[in-house]
């Protein structure tokens, strides 16, 4: 069983439901002006979309599914790709 456990979580697989377009991280980055903010746009704006943020934050959420997804998580993931 415990094989089985760590077989499962290691090819789970993570995926986003709904569309996002750099125009939705837009809207929902609307108003806030911190420094993480403008840095996320701006990174967004350089890569051309948001298709490889959301494939980079699935991949490295997946690696805190054992302990817990939150919205610390997400921050610190959307941080450090920004600064990547």
């Amino acid at each position: 069983m415990k094989e089985l456990v760590r077989y499962l979580l290691e090819n789970l697989y993570l995926d986003f439901q709904g569309e996002i377009t750099l125009d939705t991280v837009r809207q929902f980055l609307r108003g806030d002006e911190s420094r993480e903010a403008k840095q996320l746009l701006a990174k967004l704006i350089e890569d051309k979309g948001v298709d490889d943020l959301l494939i980079t934050l699935a991949d490295c959420l997946k690696e805190h599914i054992r302990t817990g997804i939150n919205e610390q998580t997400v921050r610190e993931q959307l941080s450090l790709y920004s600064e990547s």
